[in-house]
């Protein structure tokens, strides 16, 4: 399913019940609405980023779900698409914490370089914000950063706001690192994730520093 050592890793959660009806229900939803981001990116997130090659996981809520903006990364969006405001502020403490002017919305440079950009519902209905909750897409996203917590190598978990953080049970091993505040949406992010400085502190625990 993603060409990738996930499918070991993930092969038998995806012949559960819970995931072959939540396939049914994403196929449904898929051949009678609108949805993002495309059926073949819905993944995109395990396929840039395999299992042996996360270095920090940046965990997000569902996918954007204006036009064209959602292609399976949390937060990123594909060049040409007006920069959402949650991606603006996270661009915004990039600056702040290191001084990085970035232009680029498209966020697959990082993931390719070892983060993993997961959104804990990986699809959504047009103009419909959280309305593919609930249906076992967070069961299967549990399920992979459990995978990631047996981990021996530290991983980076960095959580933006009350979903992600209420990650932090799954996350049990010592050895992984958490980032924490408040999320970057315009609602909050006045609220603790200005000057947080997520990026440094990342970097701060890398032999080979993210190049954001």
């Amino acid at each position: 399913m993603f060409n990738k050592k996930w499918d070991v890793i993930l092969k038998d959660e995806v012949k559960k019940d819970y995931f072959r009806s939540l396939g049914t229900f994403v196929k449904h939803e898929y051949a009678t609405k609108t949805c993002f981001p495309k059926y073949e990116n819905i993944f995109n997130a395990l396929r840039y980023t395999d299992y042996d090659e996360v270095k920090v996981v940046i965990l997000g809520q569902d996918p954007y779900h204006g036009e064209n903006e959602a292609h399976g990364l949390a937060f990123s969006v594909l060049e040409g698409v007006k920069r959402p405001p949650s991606l603006n502020n996270i661009f915004k403490e990039l600056y702040s914490d290191l001084g990085i002017v970035r232009t680029n919305n498209n966020l697959s440079d990082w993931a390719q370089q070892g983060v993993l950009l997961l959104n804990t519902v990986l699809t959504v209905e047009k103009d419909k914000a959280f309305s593919h909750r609930n249906h076992g897409w967070e069961i299967f996203t549990d399920k992979i950063i459990e995978e990631l917590n047996k981990r021996e190598e530290p991983i980076i978990f960095v959580l933006w706001g009350n979903p992600a953080r209420s990650k932090k049970a799954l996350i049990t091993n010592k050895k992984h690192i958490i980032i924490e505040s408040a999320h970057p949406s315009p609602l909050s992010a006045s609220r603790g994730f200005f000057g947080s400085k997520p990026f440094s502190k990342i970097n701060k625990y890398l032999d080979k520093p993210i190049k954001w």
